[in-house]
C-alpha cells in the first residue's frame, strides 16, 4: 500500500457519504465543541508551494483528523496516525510538514468546531459521488475536496459553499 511518503500512514479509502458516515460519523460528530489547535499540510520546499498529494492534518485539541483525497473518488479519513515531526520522503521532492500556511485556515485556529460535515457531490459529471469534508465554525468553513487526484482546500463564509474558493 502506498503511504504518500509518510512513514506508517495507511489510508483507508471510502467512496460514498453513506460509507463515510457509517465508519466515521460518530467520531466526526464527537469533534463538535473542540477547538482547532493546528492544521498541517506538506510543503514543497523547492517550489515554495503546497504539495497537495499528501494528507492534510486537522488537530482538534489532541484529536487529529487526517484527510486525503485520491484518484477521482477516493477519500481516506484516519485518526492520530501521522506525526508531523516525521520527515516526508517522496523521491525527487524536498518536502516537509508546514503549519497552517493559509490565512483563512490560520484565522480558525483556537475556534470551537460547530460541525464536521461530509457532503457528497450529486452533479452529473465526473465528480458525481465525491465526498468533501467541511469543518464548520461560527463564521466560516474550511473544506477538503477532491481536486482530481489530489486534495483541494477551500475557505468560505459559514453560509457559503465549501469548494469554489480554492486556496491553491
Amino acid at each position: 500500500m502506498f503511504d504518500f511518503g509518510v512513514a506508517g500512514y495507511q489510508p483507508t479509502w471510502l467512496n460514498r457519504r453513506d460509507d463515510v458516515m457509517r465508519v466515521h460519523g460518530p467520531r466526526l460528530r464527537g469533534l463538535s465543541g473542540r477547538r482547532l489547535a493546528r492544521v498541517w499540510v506538506v510543503w514543497d520546499l523547492r517550489d515554495g508551494e503546497w504539495f497537495c498529494d499528501c494528507p492534510i492534518l486537522f488537530d482538534f485539541e489532541g484529536e487529529q483528523v487526517e484527510i486525503n483525497q485520491h484518484k477521482f473518488d477516493d477519500l481516506s479519513l484516519t485518526r492520530n496516525t501521522i506525526d508531523p515531526a516525521t520527515p516526508v520522503r517522496w523521491p525527487g521532492f524536498d518536502l516537509r510538514w508546514q503549519a497552517a500556511p493559509f490565512p483563512g485556515v490560520r484565522a480558525q485556529l483556537g475556534l470551537p468546531l460547530r460541525e464536521a460535515e461530509p457532503t457528497e457531490w450529486t452533479g452529473r459529471d465526473l465528480a458525481c459521488g465525491n465526498v468533501d469534508v467541511s469543518f464548520v465554525f461560527d463564521t466560516s468553513r474550511t473544506t477538503v475536496f477532491n481536486a482530481l487526484d489530489e486534495n483541494g482546500l477551500s475557505h468560505a463564509p459559514r453560509g457559503g459553499p465549501g469548494g469554489p474558493h480554492s486556496l491553491r
